[in-house]
């Protein structure tokens, strides 16, 4: 397989992430990701068995992603970011940043293994967001 079709792969990895984050459908934001896959935001990480909890107490919206950055780091692994613009389908609030990522080469073709959300705040910080902000299940 050639470097670029590696690269689409990824990319429509991604582009499955985002479609299946606007549509809600969980199930299928996690198939994008590793068995043992996480995602890392307000300051802690979450493994997938979280993840229906995480989403279903975030808003609703469109989730907008840039054409993804990706770096190849061995045959089977490669690390990117991604561009994000979130838009609450409610408010039409945004909330904007970027995506660190790592990837893994399957026997089920590449897939997310580690994604970690940085935001993009009014004055120019740029963070994990609030600390605490998702209630986990037994914390």
């Amino acid at each position: 397989m050639s470097t670029t079709d590696e690269i689409m792969e990824i990319s429509q990895l991604l582009a499955r992430y985002a479609v299946n984050m606007t549509k809600g459908d969980v199930d299928g934001v996690v198939a994008v990701f590793t068995p043992d896959g996480t995602y890392s935001a307000f300051g802690d990480k979450y493994p997938l068995d979280e993840f229906p909890a995480l989403v279903a107490a975030a808003p609703q919206g469109l989730f907008m992603t840039g054409t993804p950055v990706v770096e190849f780091t061995g045959a089977d692994t490669a690390t990117g970011s991604q561009t994000l613009c979130f838009v609450d389908h409610a408010t039409h609030d945004m909330r904007i940043g970027y995506y660190s990522d790592t990837y893994l080469r399957t026997e089920d073709g590449w897939r997310l293994h580690t994604r970690a959300m940085t935001f993009l705040r009014r004055n120019g910080d740029h963070d994990s967001g609030i600390p605490h902000a998702f209630d986990r299940p037994g914390a």
